[in-house]
């Protein structure tokens, strides 16, 4: 699935070209949906923060992401197994459908496409200490594929059935560990596909439920 932008994003280009972690956050791109968003349950206490929403080329909203826990960096020898985080992607399911300017066919979403943005989110934030920089992007673009194979694939080997509350009711997600982290993806009986990637923190023990104001995430 494709959106033409990002609102709330990671602030791009800081001094020194670094980015600013979760930088000019605002909850203005998630209170246009017209979905629920889901975070962690109740259960869950410690910090939780916005990430990101991805629109359509009309500025529909599609889909978007909340965290939890640590504010992932980018992995290395320093961080890693030191964050505890938890990510929650809401996609919103919608069928395949014309596009805004009526040219074309926008493609429809499943659990996939929220497996898809789980993994690729999880390897935002993952960078193998044995890459430079001038490698990184060729091995990004080698994973998100990889990624995506895995994602349209949710029956294969890779996958395995973790069962965990969505608003208080037991639901079939499918989950898969890498080195990485883990990132799983189910349904929700709100209409919409939940995915969620993490790393430090178990998904053993998450629950998932429909986020009531989500200005508290802010």
């Amino acid at each position: 699935m494709e959106t033409t932008s990002r609102e709330g994003a990671q602030a791009q280009g800081a001094e020194g070209g670094q980015q600013l972690p979760f930088a000019r956050r605002t909850v203005d791109g998630y209170l246009k949906a017209s979905f629920p968003w889901y975070g962690l349950d109740e259960a869950f206490t410690g910090p939780r923060w916005l990430m990101q929403v991805g629109t359509a080329a009309d500025g529909t909203v599609e889909h978007g992401s909340t965290g939890h826990g640590d504010e992932p960096s980018v992995r290395n020898d320093a961080t890693e197994d030191k964050e505890r985080f938890a990510v929650v992607v809401t996609v919103a399911a919608n069928p395949v459908r014309h596009s805004a300017d009526g040219t074309g066919l926008l493609e429809a979403t499943s659990v996939s496409s929220a497996a898809w943005l789980a993994g690729v989110g999880l390897l935002s934030f993952t960078w193998p200490g044995q890459l430079d920089h001038g490698l990184r992007d060729d091995w990004l673009d080698q994973q998100t594929e990889t990624a995506w194979v895995l994602a349209d694939d949710l029956t294969g080997p890779d996958w395995s059935a973790l069962s965990l509350p969505v608003d208080g009711v037991p639901t079939s997600f499918h989950y898969r560990e890498s080195e990485f982290g883990w990132v799983l993806a189910g349904s929700t009986r709100e209409g919409v596909h939940v995915g969620a990637y993490g790393r430090g923190m178990s998904a053993y023990g998450l629950g998932f439920a429909v986020i009531k104001d989500i200005s508290a995430y802010a």
